[in-house]
């Protein structure tokens, strides 16, 4: 299983090479939902507040969907649940 450092560096990567964003802040709240079933499957919950140029003129749910196609197969893998703030 991979570590919550494991999993932030990778979303981390995915997000920089898909974006090139000029702010990126990524938070593991996976602690603050234990005993949860998502907790227990060991995927992880995490919050992301991105901001990037390539967001101009795109609404926030088209920003939240590039941002889930950005991290593709770990949301099936490694994250349960994910809150985005997502911006130009």
């Amino acid at each position: 299983m991979k570590s919550a450092e494991d999993r932030i560096a990778e979303i981390r990567t995915r997000l920089e090479s898909a974006f090139d964003p000029y702010e990126l802040a990524i938070q593991d709240d996976s602690h603050l939902h234990v005993g949860h079933a998502g907790a227990r499957s060991g995927k992880g919950h995490f919050t992301v507040r991105i901001r990037a140029s390539s967001f101009e003129g795109q609404a926030p749910l088209a920003r939240h969907r590039a941002v889930y196609a950005a991290l593709g197969q770990l949301m099936d893998t490694d994250i349960h649940a994910l809150a985005i703030d997502a911006a130009p």
